[in-house]
This record gives C-alpha cells, sequence and structure tokens, in this order.
C-alpha cells in the first residue's frame, strides 16, 4: 500500500464520516473518530454494495458514495446501540 492510497483514503474517510455525521448526526465522535467512522463505513459500504450487486461506476466521487452509505449504516447502528 502506497502513501497515495493511504492519504486517498484519510481523505475520503473524513468527507463520508462529515457527510454521514451531518445527515445521521448525535455520535459527535471529534476529527479522528469521525475520519474513522468513514475509513470503517468504506470497508462496509463496499461489502454491502457488493453483496447488494450494486455499482455505481468508478473514481473518487463513487467511493465517497459508498463510504457514505457504510457509515450511515454504522452510524445509524450506533445510535441504536447507544439506546439500549
Amino acid at each position: 500500500m502506497t502513501l497515495d492510497a493511504i492519504v486517498t483514503w484519510v481523505i475520503v474517510g473524513g468527507i463520508a464520516g462529515l457527510l454521514a455525521e451531518w445527515l445521521i448526526g448525535g455520535v459527535n465522535a471529534g476529527c479522528i473518530g469521525t475520519v474513522i467512522i468513514g475509513i470503517l463505513g468504506a470497508f462496509i459500504g463496499g461489502w454491502l454494495f457488493g453483496v447488494l450487486h450494486i455499482s455505481i461506476g468508478t473514481g473518487i466521487i463513487n467511493n465517497i458514495i459508498t463510504a457514505f452509505a457504510g457509515a450511515a449504516v454504522l452510524l445509524f447502528a450506533i445510535r441504536l446501540l447507544r439506546r439500549v
């Protein structure tokens, strides 16, 4: 894994995490937590889109949309678990 790939993951994770926190809200994870949620969301979104056979396309916008969808699912699950 190159440094470029790591920087791209952090940027995409940050954008996706911010978008998901803005939409879902209620978690307030901080800057580092937001990036981590976005990166984990990218894994979850990639898996979820693969299972559902959803293909948006290629490129950075696809990565952001996929990571955002996964981060939104992750934040929704965190909110559900905090209520229990």
